[in-house]
């Protein structure tokens, strides 16, 4: 396969590659900081990621789709997809910021912060595996789930690359044991058995019918699987079913909440069912249908490791994570 690299017009103000890869939506994506590249997998493809002045650059490294004469076209297609890059985020963060003084000082460096459209069994697995857990050792699960039940897609520099297995592989009788032996704890079970209801309930068609359902519907029905609480309900929801309204509350959320938004809040000990919805509704009303994305914006500007100005440190501690792998 030739590694030409392609380009897609787009400003640079409406699309970040460092917040939007690196702000905990995804797991499967490292930073070079020689090359100044992304490497991350998704749609059965590997792809490295550029980003110049209005411009994104992309490399196909590999992947499993059939062979088209319109592949340039199918390629470009899955990023903007992927991306979500048909919104026009400038004209949000304008009605956000006019809401929000907090939003307002976030954005002029959490700029062009894109939520991520993910294929959903990647999505709720990876966040099964994010449960009482920190970034480096999620993404050394989600490796070892593709390892070890994935199709493998390539090698670049005799790195191997494998696509996430499909859910019927999750759901085999021996997975259980076997994620037990390489360290999963207790998640082995939630996927196995979550894997289990899926294909029991049609798989990818039961995926397509909780998109075709309102929000409150969708995140119930999530939340009939093994091990999945509100908040990895309403991750699914907001990054791969596309109900934007969606809202994942951890204590993380809570505190930006409590501290900005809702002092009333302060000095809870945890977040009970009435906190979380309260937390919830408060942003939806704020934000409107697109809460979800706008408080993912603030999430990522809270956060320790994108609190330094020059996003050089964020790509630092991304290539100190890749060395302990």
């Amino acid at each position: 396969m030739s590694r030409m690299w392609n380009k897609i017009p787009f400003k640079s103000s409406e699309l970040q590659l460092t917040g939007t890869l690196n702000g905990g939506q995804s797991f499967r994506w490292n930073f070079d900081i020689t090359e100044k590249t992304w490497t991350g997998i998704f749609a059965k493809t590997v792809w490295k990621l550029q980003q110049e002045n209005n411009c994104l650059k992309y490399q196909v490294l590999g992947t499993l789709l059939e062979k088209s004469n319109k592949e340039t076209e199918i390629f470009e297609m899955l990023l903007k997809n992927y991306f979500r890059l048909d919104v026009d985020l400038g004209n949000y963060y304008k009605k956000w910021s006019e809401r929000d003084q907090f939003f307002k000082s976030a954005c002029v460096q959490f700029y062009g912060i894109r939520m991520l459209a993910q294929e959903p069994v990647e999505n709720l697995f990876s966040f099964i595996c994010s449960q009482n857990n920190h970034i480096s050792r999620i993404s050394t699960m989600i490796e070892k789930l593709c390892k070890h039940y994935g199709e493998k897609i390539c090698e670049v520099d005799s790195v191997p690359y494998y696509a996430f297995p499909d859910v019927e592989k999750l759901s085999q009788l021996e997975v259980e044991s076997h994620l037990r032996e390489l360290g999963f704890g207790y998640r082995a079970k939630f996927i196995k058995k979550s894997a289990n209801q899926i294909v029991q309930w049609g798989g990818k068609k039961w995926f397509g019918s909780l998109k075709d359902m309102k929000y409150t519907e969708a995140k119930a029905e999530l939340m009939k699987l093994c091990g999945i609480g509100p908040k990895v309900a309403d991750c699914i929801c907001l990054m791969s079913l596309n109900h934007l309204e969606a809202l994942p509350v951890d204590t993380h959320v809570y505190q930006i909440a409590a501290q900005n938004y809702l002092p009333h809040l302060k000095g809870k000990r945890s977040v009970t069912e009435k906190v979380y919805s309260e937390i919830g509704d408060h942003f939806r009303s704020l934000y409107g249908d697109m809460a979800g994305w706008a408080h993912t914006v603030l999430f990522c500007a809270d956060l320790k490791k994108f609190q330094q100005a020059d996003s050089i440190t964020v790509e630092q501690g991304n290539q100190r994570k890749k060395k302990k792998k």
